[in-house]
């Protein structure tokens, strides 16, 4: 009988296919291959299927998940890979696919300002033009063709969680990767800042940003008792183990924004779900596992979870700047724009103006709303306010159970870009499921 309960359950057996690719991705060529592999099965399947089965949601779902994961093992040709990719993706899925929703003119007044933007760009001798607009405008050009793909676009409940399992894979396989590629606990020096060793030696503001898209993940699985890996203690066990690998890499960002988000959720599905008693219960173990993973990792880190969280140095002193110099450079981001108002001072422009202002330091931005504003001007705030209607639009006319989602993909969406800017193609991904139609199975 316990056989038969595992041999059927392929839920179970993905996963634990995606966990074995995370130590596979510890091996030469290996993540070469698995990148490759992404764009181009992505790719067949749209093409051939001719986006029957919303393929270029499935796909680009998964990339999402992958991206970072990617980068960190050198798993892609081009850094914006995964940006590229989702592009590709979703263009296919438009031009062959059935066109099941309204096209909405404002997200293409959204790309055709960030162009303007463009002339002004100006690189120091020896510094990428190329580079420097591609770092700034992937991800939102990759915004703009997600909001115009996805934008009413009718998805039902089941085909929703499917996606958020898609994206979930290959983030199960990284937290995999980072058990073989960290040092033990006691080797990782831990202090009051972002810690690089616990997070694979890649950026742990990214690294946090998805282990935190994959917390809210399991936990919107385990709260709607939808089946993840087929076993409810695995899914506990995915949920304790992504949040540990979370908050280990120090990195506030990701895994604040994931908290809003399932709290929004959570609010909204109580109105929705009439069985308190169970919603309770549920949500009760689910913040036991969180305290318990907090308790256990601010126990072997000496007490500097905490002091990284609520602001404090290592010695426990309340620092002036809690934000890790994101308010300088907030503060001369305003500064530019109140010297070029209407247009900005050009894409990219604002890494190399801080190169002098601050001392040297090239400091890019991490708050794609103070971007706009310093290197788009009136423009870049205007495309703001085009992003902010849309979803509010079609968030006031929906029932408690789509706004549950809908609420927590735009908090997802304006939190990452708040704290990480458009780094990668998550945040810009994310907006794009805000302004879906979730249909009633």
């Amino acid at each position: 009988m316990r056989r038969n309960i595992f041999k059927n359950n392929i839920h179970f057996w993905v996963i634990l296919l995606h966990i074995t690719l995370g130590i596979l991705m510890t091996l030469p060529v290996v993540p070469k291959l698995y990148g490759i592999s992404i764009v181009f099965l992505g790719i067949i399947f749209i093409v051939f299927n001719k986006n029957k089965n919303q393929e270029a949601l499935l796909f680009s779902a998964y990339l999402v998940g992958a991206e970072v994961f990617l980068r960190m093992t050198s798993g892609i040709i081009l850094y914006e890979t995964g940006k590229y990719g989702i592009l590709i993706f979703l263009f296919l899925g438009a031009w062959f696919g059935k066109n099941n929703n309204t096209p909405n003119v404002l997200f293409v007044f959204y790309l055709l300002f960030l162009l303007i933007g463009i002339t002004f760009t100006t690189v120091p001798e020896g510094e990428s033009l190329r580079k420097a607009i591609a770092f700034n405008l992937s991800g939102p050009f990759v915004l703009g063709a997600a909001a115009i793909y996805f934008y009413k676009r009718k998805i039902s409940v089941d085909f929703l969680y499917k996606a958020l399992k898609m994206m979930l894979l290959p983030i199960i396989s990284m937290s995999s990767y980072l058990y073989f590629r960290t040092p033990s606990i006691d080797e990782i020096v831990f202090r009051s800042n972002a810690n690089f060793q616990a997070s694979g030696g890649f950026g742990p503001n990214q690294v946090a940003t998805v282990l935190g898209l994959g917390v809210f993940v399991v936990a919107v699985f385990l709260l709607t008792k939808r089946k993840l890996s087929g076993f409810v203690i695995v899914d506990f066990f995915l949920l304790f183990y992504l949040l540990y690998r979370g908050l280990l890499t120090f990195s506030r960002g990701g895994m604040i924004t994931a908290f809003v988000a399932f709290f929004a959720f959570t609010i909204f599905y109580s109105f929705y779900n009439k069985k308190a008693t169970l919603y309770l219960k549920i949500l009760m173990v689910v913040s036991i596992v969180g305290i318990s993973v907090w308790i256990y990792i601010s126990d072997i880190t000496g007490g500097m979870l905490n002091n990284r969280y609520l602001g404090r140095n290592s010695y426990g002193i309340f620092r002036k700047d809690i934000t890790s110099g994101r308010i300088d450079i907030l503060k001369s981001q305003i500064d530019n724009f109140i010297e070029n108002p209407i247009l900005g001072i050009g894409v990219g422009n604002g890494k190399y103006e801080r190169m002098y202002e601050l001392k040297k330091i090239t400091a890019a931005s991490h708050n794609e709303i103070g971007r706009l504003m310093e290197e788009h001007g009136l423009v870049g705030i205007l495309s703001l306010v085009l992003l902010l209607v849309s979803p509010i639009a079609i968030f006031s006319k929906v029932n408690y159970f789509q706004k549950a989602f809908l609420a927590s993909f735009f908090l997802f969406w304006f939190l990452t870009i708040s704290h990480s800017a458009m780094r990668i193609a998550f945040p810009s991904f994310i907006y794009g499921l805000s302004l879906i139609t979730i249909k009633d199975d």
